[in-house]
């Protein structure tokens, strides 16, 4: 199974790499560069990826980000919130469209490259507030990708149903290095470990009852 992973180089898309591996996938890497806050992510994919042998390819959509005001991940006029995501500061950080147009633009590599499928790592914890994470987005972008090309291409987001915890708990089991991860949304150097997603981030790491190695590793 021929496989193009977006990956962002965070918890969930990692621990997604990790698994199309273990099943067999061959598997290539399509970061998306939209001028986020967080662009370190980028390179701890990069990282994950030369680390596995696997290619990597970095979209640029940059010029993008000055059209997608309202979000604190890609107009600097918003701040990051901090603390535990309540419905409206996490709205705060839903760049407008982000996954549509990021599943259009790796899915034309994807489909170019004749891959079977396109991955991405939407899960049940981002269901509530981020659109195009829930099941109902899925699967109408599935039925989009079966009828933009002679090529028809799958989309593969297999943690739909499973919550950060969970992701955690099955990256543990698959040697993930989350050191090698990035989640603040704030960016920088080292975690802020203030904001909402550093926060969630702590608690999936809570939940599978070990210690998050990124920061055993500042």
């Amino acid at each position: 199974m021929k496989t193009v992973l977006i990956l962002s180089g965070g918890m969930d898309s990692a621990t997604l790499l990790y698994d199309l591996l273990a099943h067999g996938d061959s598997v290539e890497a399509i970061g998306v560069n939209y001028k986020q806050r967080h662009g370190k992510e980028l390179a701890c994919a990069a990282e994950l990826c030369h680390g596995l042998g696997v290619p990597f390819d970095v979209l640029d959509l940059s010029s993008l980000s000055a059209f997608l005001t309202g979000s604190s991940q890609s107009d600097p006029n918003v701040a990051v919130p901090f603390g535990k995501y309540d419905e409206p500061s996490m709205k705060l950080t839903v760049v407008p469209n982000r996954n549509m147009f990021m599943l259009a633009a790796a899915g034309a590599v994807a489909i170019a490259r004749k891959a079977d499928r396109l991955a991405y790592g939407a899960h049940a914890g981002d269901h509530t507030i981020y659109p195009d994470c829930r099941p109902e987005f899925v699967k109408a972008m599935t039925e989009a990708f079966g009828l933009c090309d002679w090529h028809t291409l799958g989309l593969h987001a297999p943690y739909l149903d499973m919550t950060k915890g969970d992701i955690c708990k099955r990256g543990v089991t698959l040697g993930v290095p989350y050191e090698k991860t990035w989640t603040c949304y704030v960016g920088g150097e080292h975690p802020c470990g203030k904001c909402g997603s550093c926060t969630e981030r702590a608690e999936a790491f809570e939940f599978a009852g070990i210690p998050d190695p990124l920061l055993a590793a500042a």
